[in-house]
């Protein structure tokens, strides 16, 4: 896509908020019968040991340099699942290490991206950090970049896996997830086919075949146009008190992208009493303190059985994702609504 086709839209993402709907999804209680809760997914670390290694790749065309780490399991043969992970406004490729390490540990490649422009540089040794991260937000051209981040970083990585090195052979580049907190949940669902303005710009990549989305944001309108050519399978996650640190979406918005998905499976959990600080792994804003690891522990749970079902294709986890397996996890800390795959006619 051009600049120039995305100069007429482009002012429609500097907000992201949007109003909820409802939808026709299946809720499962607290307490639904299936596994036992005590039959948690992988909420220890996995067998594998896991390196790490940083790149700074450079895309010319856009004079930008992309940094990522790669999160990945070193004594485990053979070609492994690929996640690219975004993160939220003001981070790093540092954050969310909880996340990566996790994944590699089970036996997948997690590559955390850093974007400039909404990355730390949007806060650090601003007079007024949170009307700077403001400032950034609303630039249409980070909302425009980090897609395109995305795009790039696989081409990348196909190279990397390609070529003679390190992770030569390393990378199943048939088999790539996507996934992000805040900016980078709207990033990931960009990259998973979200459609911007009247012209229905699209910045998706086809090569992404499942996708999470923690705190996902949603346009001011017509949600069921932006979203209406998601076609992957996704986790949606967030929590009652799941409000945006710089006022921009509130916790009722963060369910927008799931009610008005319906070409693909969907999932989504609301975390009760859980806040938007709490995805990112570190201490959150508001709210009961003393749950914050349990929630992370739930998302690691809920991350790694959606990773496991659909990018290795684990039919255990598929039911104990749909099956009461995740519900009696999240038992009365929060609740799951699935929207079931859709029927092929």
């Amino acid at each position: 896509m051009s600049c120039k086709s995305w100069a007429g839209t482009r002012r429609r993402l500097s907000r992201w908020g949007a109003i909820a709907l409802g939808c026709g999804a299946w809720t499962l209680a607290p307490g639904a019968s299936g596994l036992a809760a005590a039959n948690g997914w992988k909420k220890a670390p996995g067998p594998a040991a896991v390196e790490t290694a940083l790149f700074d790749w450079n895309d010319a065309r856009r004079n930008r340099i992309i940094g990522a780490k790669v999160y990945a399991p070193s004594n485990s043969p053979g070609a492994h699942p690929v996640i690219v992970f975004s993160h939220g406004l003001g981070g790093t490729r540092e954050g969310y290490a909880y996340l990566g390490r996790h994944w590699a540990s089970h036996g997948y490649v997690a590559v955390h991206l850093q974007h400039p422009g909404s990355d730390d540089e949007a806060w650090r040794g601003a007079a007024r950090p949170l009307d700077s991260m403001r400032r950034a937000a609303a630039d249409p051209l980070n909302a425009m970049n980090r897609p395109m981040d995305v795009r790039f970083a696989i081409d990348q990585l196909l190279k990397l896996n390609a070529e003679p090195g390190r992770f030569t052979g390393r990378l199943d580049t048939n088999r790539i997830g996507m996934a992000g907190h805040s900016f980078g949940a709207f990033t990931t669902l960009a990259v998973a086919g979200q459609v911007f303005g009247p012209n229905e710009v699209s910045l998706a990549d086809s090569r992404v075949t499942a996708a999470i989305a923690m705190s996902p944001t949603a346009p001011r309108a017509n949600p069921g146009r932006a979203f209406g050519q998601i076609r992957l399978p996704l986790l949606h996650l967030t929590g009652t008190r799941d409000d945006s640190p710089i006022g921009d979406t509130t916790a009722a918005e963060r369910r927008v992208a799931f009610d008005h998905i319906s070409g693909a499976e969907q999932f989504l959990v609301i975390f009760n009493g859980a806040d938007h600080m709490v995805f990112s792994g570190r201490s959150g804003l508001r709210g009961d303190r003393s749950k914050d690891d349990l929630f992370r522990s739930l998302i690691l749970q809920c991350a790694t059985a959606f990773w496991d079902a659909f990018l290795k294709g684990d039919a255990k986890a598929r039911k104990w994702l749909a099956e009461g397996g995740l519900t009696g996890a999240v038992g009365t800390e929060g609740t799951l609504e699935i929207k079931p795959r859709p029927v092929e006619r």
